[in-house]
């Protein structure tokens, strides 16, 4: 069978163990996912207030590291004839690892994406990611003066990001490359009165605009960031408190179509699980295939079929939600 048709087939089978396990409430699975996300290290140079990154907050538990380009081969040979997209981030930021190139070369043929935080942009690097066969880069842009994106971007750098930004705009052209760029900007209340200049910048450099709602770790912080638009918010204020729109039905796509591998080879169940409380299984002792039927896959997929609100990393998910994001 040719690549496109195995691929083709997986992503079909895929879909129907997951509309049939809605269907009855109980967990199948079929094949393989048609795509993973790769984190190459939870290390970060930032320590943006929501993120588990962020090295000041000390919200993220497990050890930090770098991903071992060997483990990552490994993966990729097993997964390859099934995959169409890699996302090679999950936390921490990516350009970090000294063989991010490697990374890239070896996820050759799949639909690779890398989403940065736009301080490693140089002209050097712009021309190196242009040229390395990555199919689409997201740069993270959440404020158009130093003041406003610092704000959320602690110890960040506009300045160096737009620099960077235009690197990869002025390669793209340089060398007609059909890498798509992206400009992701997370809306909050300090910043979404500069939505039409980002609108402005991302145009003038050719790139897609993302406007990206912003998720709430911690509670307390939640009336502080949240946009006064509600078609920017994932939370609505009840009782006095921000709770998520979300009905939270018993049902996620991610548990059949996207799971993460962190640097250390945990294979957990979605990117909402970001200190890795939910390990399905670990690639250093057992193949993906095994974890991926294997009893604590089923069990989870089980549980949320039957309660997703249980679980308390589904509680924060926007899956499910509908919003209304104007761009």
């Amino acid at each position: 069978m040719t690549g496109r048709f195995v691929r083709t087939s997986n992503a079909f089978s895929a879909g129907f163990s997951y509309f049939r396990s809605i269907a009855t409430g109980n967990a199948f699975i079929s094949r393989m996912p048609p795509a993973i996300s790769a984190e190459l290290t939870n290390n970060c140079n930032l320590n943006c207030p929501e993120c588990f990154s962020g090295t000041s907050q000390g919200l993220m538990k497990r050890c930090r590291g770098y991903m071992d380009t060997e483990l990552f081969g490994r993966i990729i040979t097993e997964l390859r004839p099934f995959l169409y997209n890699i996302n090679l981030y999950f936390q921490g930021e990516p350009m970090l690892h000294p063989k991010l190139f490697v990374f890239i070369q070896k996820s050759r043929g799949i639909r690779s994406v890398v989403s940065t935080n736009g301080h490693f942009l140089s002209p050097e690097n712009a021309e190196r990611l242009v040229k390395s066969g990555l199919w689409t880069l997201i740069v993270s842009l959440d404020g158009m003066d130093q003041t406003t994106y610092s704000s959320y971007r602690v110890n960040g750098d506009l300045q160096k990001v737009t620099e960077g930004i235009r690197n990869i705009a002025e390669a793209r052209e340089r060398f007609s490359s059909k890498m798509n760029l992206q400009i992701q900007f997370l809306v909050n209340r300090l910043n979404e009165h500069q939505i039409p200049l980002a609108k402005a910048f991302a145009h003038k450099m050719k790139a897609s605009l993302r406007l990206k709602s912003m998720q709430i770790i911690t509670k307390e912080a939640a009336g502080y960031w949240m946009p006064s638009k509600p078609e920017f918010c994932r939370y609505e204020k009840k009782n006095g408190e921000y709770v998520l729109k979300n009905s939270f039905p018993n049902r996620c796509p991610r548990l059949w179509f996207n799971p993460v591998i962190t640097w250390d080879g945990k294979v957990l169940p979605c990117c909402f699980d970001k200190d890795a409380e939910h390990v399905m299984g670990d690639l250093n002792e057992e193949s993906f295939y095994d974890i991926w039927e294997g009893p604590k896959y089923k069990i989870f997929r089980k549980n949320l079929l039957s309660g997703r609100d249980m679980t308390e990393i589904c509680r924060n998910c926007t899956s499910g939600i509908s919003l209304r994001v104007k761009r």
